[in-house]
């Protein structure tokens, strides 16, 4: 099987450190490149970072986004307090405008899209958030890749020991393995999304909207 190069966004914080970590000690990765705003405060044989303040226009960086299999876009902002023309641009032109760029700098190439429990694919319903980031999963899918996933996870349980974990999960780990015990359907653990994403790429999946039940099922696939 041939080893797999990909790319990896919002490696600064949680779910991106998460995946970074489980694509950086897989046998099948064999480079990862981060793109980011800020370092992603890792070192590694198989990593390459790349410091880029400006997302809507990669245009000095073109030259370093070639020849890569798979893009795990982790980046996101939270809607809190966001009016929705500012989340707008922040969620769906910056992620439309990195997609349409690295697809056209490398044909074949497939696109993992971290998105949420509660994305509105029909993009008309009342609630913000999720009418964006159901257009956004939407044309995603138009731009021409060899294959689009789309990750919605629910909760998630952190991997122990990363630098980035949130500090309201650290503070309710004992609650989330509980939550995980009785309602197993809302919660994942950031290990199986990441290796869910990285089989993405090994094995595809037959369904290209991934909801929590989705993202267990094939993190836990094994390469015989």
């Amino acid at each position: 099987m041939n080893k797999i190069k990909v790319i990896i966004t919002g490696a600064s914080g949680m779910v991106g450190e998460g995946v970074l970590y489980e694509c950086l000690n897989h046998s099948q990765i064999e480079e990862v490149l981060v793109i980011g705003r800020k370092p992603c405060g890792h070192t590694h044989p198989k990593l390459k970072e790349v410091l880029h303040s400006n997302f809507l226009d990669l245009s000095s960086i073109e030259s370093q986004l070639r020849n890569y299999d798979a893009c795990f876009f982790c980046l996101g902002v939270s809607s809190v307090r966001m009016k929705e023309p500012e989340y707008y641009k922040l969620t769906y032109q910056l992620t439309l405008h990195f997609a349409q760029t690295v697809s056209r700098l490398n044909p074949g190439m497939q696109f993992c899209y971290i998105s949420g429990t509660g994305t509105d694919s029909s993009e008309k319903g009342r609630i913000m958030w999720a009418r964006v980031k159901g257009k956004t999963e939407n044309d995603l899918k138009k731009i021409g890749f060899n294959a689009v996933y789309n990750f919605r996870p629910g909760m998630i349980q952190p991997t122990p020991g990363l630098k980035n974990t949130l500090s309201y999960y650290k503070k309710v780990s004992w609650l989330l393995s509980v939550i995980r015990f009785v309602a197993p359907g809302i919660i994942s653990t950031l290990k199986e999304l990441g290796q869910a994403m990285i089989n993405s790429v090994i094995f595809g999946y037959e369904k290209h909207t991934l909801e929590v039940k989705d993202i267990k099922a094939l993190g836990a696939r094994k390469i015989l």
